[in-house]
């Protein structure tokens, strides 16, 4: 009739051990239902539509050589900014254009804004006409 009694030993190492991976196992539970739980993502869902997603146009003409900005954008963001059409002759003629039009399309994608750009001060009056174009072509893009 007797009851045979166990006794168990436990090291406090073991005990430490076990704690620990039960701990990583719950956090690693809690972090996966966070990253997969549905209706979850980067935000994307959250952004307005700001544009029609195309790639638009605007005419520049200096001294009779009529340039076209293009303006490639998705719906909410400005992916690119470039002239179509510019030819040797006309780089000739601005050697700076080029250069100018990479400067505001820089600022363009680091802030998604037309307001607050800074033209440079080599090329004021040539910016500010690309700017006025790209300005006409991301209006055509907008959405009412």
């Amino acid at each position: 009739m007797g009851s045979k009694t166990k006794i168990i030993v436990l090291h406090m190492k073991e005990i430490i051990y076990t704690a620990i991976f039960a701990a990583l196992g719950i956090l690693l539970i809690i972090l996966l239902a966070v990253m997969f739980r549905p209706g979850s993502g980067d935000g994307d869902s959250e952004v307005k539509k700001q544009y029609t997603p195309g790639i638009y146009t605007s005419t520049l003409t200096l001294n009779n050589a009529n340039l076209e900005v293009e303006v490639s954008v998705d719906e909410s963001r400005i992916n690119s900014i470039r002239f179509s059409n510019l030819d040797e002759t006309v780089t000739a003629m601005f050697p700076l254009i080029q250069p100018a039009i990479e400067d505001i399309a820089e600022q363009i994608y680091d802030s998604q804004s037309l307001d607050d750009i800074s033209l440079p001060e080599d090329t004021p009056y040539t910016s500010q006409m690309i700017l006025n174009a790209i300005k006409e072509a991301v209006e055509k893009a907008a959405v009412d």
